[in-house]
């Protein structure tokens, strides 16, 4: 591969959040946007990053002086996207903002367990989508035909002991509760702890998901999204 391709200044950046709350749970972060994604799931709040050969907006230089400036006023970064680990930069990105004192946080739907490899080492938290049943991943991702990858990454971070937060969105259109219940048992099986159902948020989505989930909503007001998993 080549070198210039893996420093931090490649990163294509979508988005900067400085300061969120709710990105990390417990921790105040930045949160870094990563353009592009190799899935396209419909219910996808961020379908304008998706495109991976539309150019980022910001720059790591940027990110980097924010950080320089908050040194000690934030617990950490989490880099999200789009697939953050589709870009051979974000290691070198993950370095900086370490060196710099900042734990690691990252959200991924573990598309790529074997770029996870040399990451694992910095990371202190990922959030990690299990998106639904290894038989209905096509169905959300329009893409990938299992889970194996991400089930790959799942068992990565485990193995590595780092914190994991396992979530599912929710998608109506596609999962119901047995759906939700095989995924908790399959990843509290491996060890997880953190298991947590999204509820599906229009906004940001593409426009026909949103148009069917409109459609789908003004059907059954109290319809399959108010499922939760069993305790």
């Amino acid at each position: 591969m080549n070198t210039h391709n893996r420093r931090p200044e490649r990163l294509e950046i979508a988005g900067f959040e400085p300061f969120s709350a709710c990105d990390w749970p417990g921790k105040l972060s930045a949160v870094v946007f990563l353009q592009g994604c190799p899935w396209s799931c419909g219910y996808c709040h961020n379908f304008d990053i998706i495109d991976p050969k539309k150019p980022g907006v910001i720059a790591w230089e940027t990110v980097l002086e924010h950080l320089t400036n908050r040194r000690g006023l934030l617990d950490g970064i989490v880099f999200s996207g789009g697939e953050p680990t589709r870009q051979h930069a974000l290691i070198s990105a993950v370095r900086e903002a370490k060196n710099l004192g900042f734990e690691i946080g990252l959200h991924t739907g573990g598309a790529y367990p074997n770029r996870m490899k040399e990451l694992i080492e910095h990371l202190d938290w990922v959030g990690l989508d299990i998106k639904a049943p290894s038989a209905k991943y096509q169905a959300i991702t329009g893409v990938a035909r299992d889970n194996q990858l991400p089930m790959k990454t799942l068992r990565m971070l485990l193995d590595a002991n780092i914190p994991v937060q396992v979530r599912t969105t929710l998608d109506p259109l596609v999962l119901d509760e047995e759906d939700i219940l095989e995924i908790q048992q399959e990843v509290t099986e491996l060890g997880v702890t953190d298991f947590v159902v999204q509820r599906v948020r229009p906004d940001g989505t593409n426009p026909e998901y949103a148009q069917a989930l409109a459609e789908y909503r003004s059907r059954c007001a109290d319809g399959k999204e108010t499922i939760l998993p069993h305790a």
